[in-house]
């Protein structure tokens, strides 16, 4: 399932572990506060209850959007884009 990450974490201990949960999920960072990614539904439903466990609910924010395919590839994107083949894992590999 293609999901959007996007959080507002005050605190750096705090950021630095919302961090590390979106990339152990798989998902590749497109911006500073902003994950996307090609996820399992199991692996969407821990990243959620494990945000809420991480977060000040008074204080932090973390937006969590699934998206379909057909929506993805109707989107657009400028400027300084991320590689849209990169993180729906239609590229599977690079060899140098």
């Amino acid at each position: 399932m293609l999901t959007w990450f996007i959080y507002d974490i005050t605190k750096n201990k705090t950021r630095r572990l919302i961090v590390k949960l979106a990339q152990e999920a798989g998902l590749y960072r497109v911006q500073k506060s902003v994950f996307f990614g090609d996820i399992e539904k199991n692996r969407l439903d821990e990243i959620v209850l494990h945000s809420e466990e991480l977060i000040d609910p008074k204080t932090d924010s973390v937006y969590i959007f699934p998206m379909c395919k057909q929506d993805f590839k109707a989107s657009i994107f400028q400027g300084q884009a991320f590689d849209k083949d990169l993180v729906t894992d239609e590229i599977s590999a690079f060899f140098l």
